[in-house]
């Protein structure tokens, strides 16, 4: 399985992805956040779904571009792009893979800026080749294995935060889907955009780097639900004479 998240914030993007790779009985690290670049200015992708329909959409993908005399100057044109080749690999696909049970199904977030964007942004693409643009009331995506983080994010995200407190929340959404599932691990792939700049910059992070990050993060909330007030568990805790029962 995959967890890929990205988000915008006044300040430009981040993109976080893991390198889990389940194959058989074997466990990989494999990239699933990738850069790009185009005309001097870059992009990224990331992916979940079905390693083969990714990995064929996006050679397609980076064969179109390759070979255009206009490439395209604004990020939307590139989701169309991508949208236009993964709809070709479900019409050469789709039926094998139904043969077999498995479902058509890659989403993927392309995020970036290109020469004509006034900003670095994302976007989120269906199955069908369709898409949808990140906003201020809905700043982030995320695909794959989202279920964990994502009450954390709703909770807690917001398009005026810097990018260093974005990046944070990822992290912790992520950390706690790692801890969660088995299928989503460490290393990470992390890359951030500024708003307006040209260039993405890219790291990779293993569990042991982050790890005094995150035991700290865990200690404080920890210390945090503690010095909640109890008032509200008191009537339980300690019940008055002949009880109070409220069914």
């Amino acid at each position: 399985m995959t967890f890929c998240l990205a988000i915008q914030v006044d300040d430009g993007v981040i993109a976080l992805a893991d390198t889990r790779i389940s194959k058989g009985s074997e466990i990989l690290s494999k990239t699933k956040l990738a850069g790009h670049s185009i005309a001097g200015h870059s992009f990224f992708t990331m992916t979940s779904g079905l390693r083969s329909i990714r990995d064929k959409a996006l050679i397609y993908f980076e064969e179109d571009l390759a070979t255009r005399t206009d490439p395209p100057r604004r990020l939307y044109q590139l989701a169309n792009a991508f949208g236009e080749q993964l709809r070709r690999v479900k019409a050469e696909d789709a039926a094998s893979l139904a043969a077999t049970r498995l479902a058509f199904n890659l989403h993927a977030i392309i995020g970036g800026r290109l020469a004509d964007d006034k900003a670095a942004t994302l976007f989120l693409i269906y199955p069908e080749g369709n898409w949808i643009e990140v906003n201020a009331a809905s700043p982030y995506f995320a695909i794959g294995r989202t279920s964990y983080g994502l009450p954390l994010l709703a909770r807690n995200i917001s398009h005026q935060m810097p990018l260093n407190e974005a990046a944070a929340w990822a992290l912790v959404a992520f950390d706690m889907t790692a801890e969660s599932v088995s299928d989503v691990d460490y290393p990470i792939d992390v890359a951030i955009m500024k708003r307006e700049a040209t260039n993405i910059a890219r790291m990779r992070y293993t569990r042991d780097e982050l790890k005094p990050l995150t035991d700290g993060l865990y200690a404080a909330i920890r210390n945090e639900v503690r010095a909640l007030p109890d008032v509200w568990i008191n009537a339980l805790l300690h019940p008055p004479p002949g009880g109070n029962s409220k069914d």
